[in-house]
């Protein structure tokens, strides 16, 4: 098939690269050019597992190219997707400026039939409004379909040539056929491809990563108290995750849960519901208690320090919201930061990905090192904030070496507590006893 990507952030390129290895002509479209002609270059602009070699590998193949001309990218295709950013407003609600304005260029410029498919994560009642933009202006039939993505930062290119499901909203034959027939390459395993409503399928997507965001902000709970009844959240959590019905994924504890996705998509669930006079008070106390999360490690670190953190310095293990990412929203590392310089303490971080994209933002305000070590040096305590495979077996003597004092504020339970025990490190992590 012919396909045109609207957008190339980190949905929209995996998208059209993936759309590409399965033999598909697909044809991106951005309108930074500086971005898409560093993409026509060879240049992958966000870090994501494996990527690069279908991406390299596709263009190579002359299955993916690049424009910023949007009329020239859809006049051969038969679906066009729009991945486009839909950032959230002040009160919450999901912005479609992006979205809607494309819709409105597509009315005036398409001559034949095309499925537009909404890839974005979109409020319930967006297929809707996409279909009213587009129809203003156009002269030919078309159809507007919700799929929505379920792709996680570290594993998007096996999500999506691999996936679970595929969701697709449609409410016309034609529209279901041709989106049936592209995703059948992925599914040939018998996982399956759910048709219903467009409403609905907008909605699944809300409702699936805000049960996650639930699960996670519950587990979280229960290591707070954990530390307050002196119970193991880790023996808590083996506990209930062997029960099927809870299922082992998703309840580690840490310092919240941050990104492009579960922020977002929570904060405009809870608005879509607000709209409709819903109190989905849930949600209301998911986020609030995430906020908190984000910096519940900031009090421990103030207690060991007598409530004086002037003049102390600090090394951050990991910046990204989570690991395999070189994602920065909403990250947990940065809301700890800020409160540390607040209090007048200096920060020396690492990260394997994500250091470039906290420079662009915060400066100078803090020091970054080339490696994990050369973070540490001269720190009065090590703080993890992020769980990169590499931080899980450090060389200890090193690391002991390099630190002023044996101290870890653990934000994501990567050490056993008989290891820090062993070693004779202050070791203070998430809903377990304190290592002294």
């Amino acid at each position: 098939m012919n396909i045109a990507v609207v957008g190339t952030g980190y949905v929209g390129l995996v998208t059209g690269t993936c759309l590409a290895e399965t033999g598909n002509n697909v044809i991106c479209v951005d309108i930074n050019e500086e971005k898409v002609q560093k993409m026509k270059d060879g240049v992958v602009p966000i870090y994501e597992p494996h990527l690069d070699v279908l991406f390299h590998r596709n263009i190579k193949a002359g299955r993916l190219s690049f424009t910023t001309n949007l009329a020239q990218a859809i006049e051969k295709v038969s679906i066009i997707f729009l991945a486009l950013p839909t950032p959230p407003g002040e009160d919450g609600s999901a912005d479609l400026s992006y979205i809607l304005g494309v819709a409105n260029d597509l009315g005036k410029i398409i001559k034949d039939y095309k499925v537009i498919v909404d890839k974005s994560t979109v409020p319930v009642g967006t297929a809707d409004k996409v279909r009213v933009a587009v129809a203003k202006n156009a002269k030919v039939e078309f159809d507007v379909v919700s799929n929505p993505e379920f792709l996680r930062e570290g594993f998007a290119v096996d999500d999506f040539l691999k996936p679970d499901r595929v969701v697709i909203g449609a409410s016309s034959e034609k529209a279901r056929k041709t989106m049936e027939e592209l995703y059948k390459p992925y599914v040939r395993q018998g996982n399956p491809i759910i048709f219903m409503n467009e409403k609905s399928a907008e909605l699944t997507k809300y409702a699936a990563n805000a049960f996650l965001a639930t699960k996670i902000t519950f587990m979280n709970e229960i290591a707070n108290l954990c530390e307050k009844l002196g119970a193991d959240v880790d023996m808590v959590r083996m506990g209930i995750g062997s029960d099927d019905r809870i299922g082992k994924r998703f309840l580690f504890p840490g310092i919240g849960y941050g990104g492009s996705c579960f922020p977002k998509d929570v904060q405009a669930l809870a608005k879509s519901a607000a709209e409709v006079s819903y109190d989905f008070s849930m949600l209301t106390s998911v986020m609030k208690v995430n906020e908190k999360q984000k910096t519940i490690i900031i009090p421990k670190i103030k207690s060991y320090f007598k409530d004086n953190l002037k003049g102390k310095h600090f090394a951050i293990w990991g910046l990204a919201f989570k690991p395999d990412t070189d994602d920065i929203r909403e990250a947990p590392a940065l809301y700890v930061i800020d409160e540390l310089l607040k209090a007048g303490a200096t920060v020396t971080a690492y990260d394997p990905e994500a250091m470039e994209n906290v420079k662009k933002l915060l400066g100078t305000k803090i020091n970054f090192a080339a490696d994990q070590y050369e973070a540490l040096q001269n720190a009065d305590a090590l703080i993890i904030a992020t769980e990169w495979s590499l931080f899980r077996t450090p060389d200890f003597d090193k690391v002991s070496g390099l630190l002023k004092n044996k101290v870890i504020f653990d934000g994501r339970n990567l050490y056993s507590l008989e290891q820090m025990k062993g070693l004779r490190y202050y070791y203070c992590s998430i809903g377990r006893e304190i290592i002294k």
